[in-house]
């Protein structure tokens, strides 16, 4: 029994100085975890800011069709229509001098003037039901210079002749339902 606690004391001390030993073989430089850097700070990265995409442009509003449009369609192919001006035997320009036209109304015009040179180009107004020509059926429109807006409705267009000595007159054009008819002169 003594045997068996001497042999126990025994390996106990040599295990223990074989850790020791091997403790004290690896030195301070050998160990691994001195090895392996430790980190210095610890740094936690702020989010990046959501970077929001700028809104779409604002869309534009989609033009009026009952509006006062001088620049439609309808009128270049209307002016191309028309026979030669009785004067100067020219074209008309499709660039309007004047008018209301307006594809909701019973009646809107456009004054256009001959394709010329001429100091006094001749001018005439082209009429129009619901923005289409109207081609025939229309009193003569010769002459006329402007639309007198004050005094023209949906269905009723006043046209301005500026006449010798200033003096201007307006003559009145009235859709009827079916057509176009003179219904006033005023001075």
């Amino acid at each position: 029994m003594l045997w068996d606690r001497l042999t126990t004391a025994k390996l106990g001390s040599a295990v223990g100085l074989v850790a020791a030993a091997a403790l004290a073989a690896c030195g301070s430089g050998d160990s691994t975890v001195s090895k392996t850097p430790l980190p210095t700070t610890t740094s936690t990265l702020a989010p990046e800011p959501a970077t929001q995409a700028a809104p779409p442009p604002p869309s534009l509003p989609a033009p009026d069709p009952c509006a006062v449009n001088l620049a439609a369609p309808a009128i270049a192919q209307a002016v191309s229509e028309l026979p030669r001006d009785p004067r100067s035997r020219q074209g008309w320009n499709p660039a309007p001098v004047a008018g209301n036209y307006n594809e909701c109304a019973p009646l809107s015009a456009v004054i256009v003037r001959a394709n010329t040179n001429a100091p006094n180009p001749n001018t005439r107004a082209v009429l129009f039901h619901l923005g289409k020509y109207i081609p025939t059926g229309v009193p003569d429109t010769y002459g006329f210079n402007g639309v007198d807006t004050t005094q023209s409705t949906g269905d009723t267009v006043a046209l301005t002749f500026a006449g010798g000595m200033g003096l201007q007159s307006v003559v009145k054009f009235r859709w009827n339902g079916g057509g176009v008819e003179l219904i006033g002169n005023t001075g």
